[in-house]
């Protein structure tokens, strides 16, 4: 697999820190509260996965899958929910976390639909912001790292499902996708 990789975009030591910094951030802003996180599978489970042994409050854990990349390299812009929560988000502070914010198409569509089911608040965390990517008016509330608009692998982000496990966020090479 790491021969597939261009370059290392964020190390695995940047990855602690930004967990370390978003975790005492979120823990300071939901102190007294006890927030409902909810991971968008399967990119999340990494991140989320750190992260949350960093947050230093109580806290619920829920998941749903969301996709809106159908295999390929560029999202379809279509929101498919394949899992949806077990409990309901009614009147909870709503935590959405999330490996990277690309089209900003999902969160968006994600978030209106728990506000419909009655959160009292939503806010995302992201490992990895992608602004040139955007197709909506959609910004995270908190962001690990912003990254330029290369096609980026690991830590949970895929190519037609693998690259999930390599420790690290690097830029496949063009020559893997373009086969």
């Amino acid at each position: 697999m790491h021969q597939d990789i261009q370059e290392i975009l964020v190390s695995e030591k940047e990855i602690k820190e930004i967990t370390q910094r978003l975790g005492r951030q979120l823990s300071v802003d939901y102190e007294g509260k006890r927030p409902l996180f909810v991971g968008l599978l399967n990119g999340c489970i990494p991140f989320m996965s750190e992260l949350v042994l960093k947050v230093d409050i109580p806290l619920e854990i829920q998941f749903m899958a969301v996709s809106s990349y159908h295999g390929g390299i560029k999202s379809s812009g279509d929101v498919n929910i394949k899992y949806d929560l077990n409990t309901s988000v009614q009147d909870r502070d709503v935590v959405i976390v999330e490996d990277i914010v690309d089209t900003g198409s999902t969160l968006s569509t994600i978030t209106k639909l728990l506000l419909h089911r009655g959160a009292k608040s939503i806010k995302v965390v992201t490992l990895l912001d992608k602004p040139s990517g955007r197709v909506v008016d959609f910004i995270p509330d908190y962001i690990g790292v912003t990254i330029p608009p290369k096609f980026v692998v690991g830590y949970g982000l895929d190519y037609n499902e693998f690259y999930r496990n390599l420790p690290y966020i690097g830029v496949l090479k063009p020559d893997v996708y373009t086969k």
